[in-house]
């Protein structure tokens, strides 16, 4: 007999795991969508849009993150203070050597609501710019990026050794 009531989890009912992404050499926006992807919990079969079901997640290495194209000089980041006058700019590039897990975490709440629920996700992201963390403890888990830049370059190298 099917059931006619939708399924919601219960707060006991969500299990939260802890992830580990290496940004070293991986794409910006793929390695940001996959973290938030995590985060939300939509790789979860209890996934509900309005409800937070993810998981931790720890990228380390933040500094070695690549940009494709030209996105390293020409895009260029805007933060204003509020004042008259009070509108600074940063290149990439420049914003990779000052604060490059500053410049993850920006990319990855862009990709999350911008509510509450989003505010209380981004709290779940652990940054590091090195390949350093405190979450030892929690033995994090490690995490595939779908259309990884290192995957991508070891299959095309095995296939290179075959033929």
């Amino acid at each position: 007999m099917k059931s006619d009531k939708t399924y919601f989890p219960r707060r006991g009912e969500i299990t939260r795991g802890w992830w580990i992404a290496d940004a070293e050499g991986e794409i910006l926006g793929r390695l940001a969508t996959a973290v938030a992807d995590r985060l939300r919990g939509k790789t979860k079969p209890t996934f509900t849009p309005f409800l937070d079901v993810g998981d931790f997640v720890v990228v380390v290495n933040a500094e070695k993150v690549a940009l494709t194209g030209n996105k390293l000089e020409q895009k260029i980041y805007y933060r204003y203070s509020g004042y008259p006058g009070g509108i600074k700019s940063a290149t990439a590039a420049q914003r990779l050597v000052k604060e490059p897990a500053q410049m993850l975490r920006d990319a990855v709440a862009g990709m999350l609501p911008h509510t509450k629920l989003g505010r209380k996700l981004i709290g779940k992201l652990k940054v590091y710019a090195g390949p350093e963390h405190p979450h030892a403890a929690q033995q994090p888990r490690p995490m595939s990026i779908p259309g990884s830049t290192r995957a991508r370059h070891a299959a095309r190298a095995a296939a290179q050794g075959e033929s």
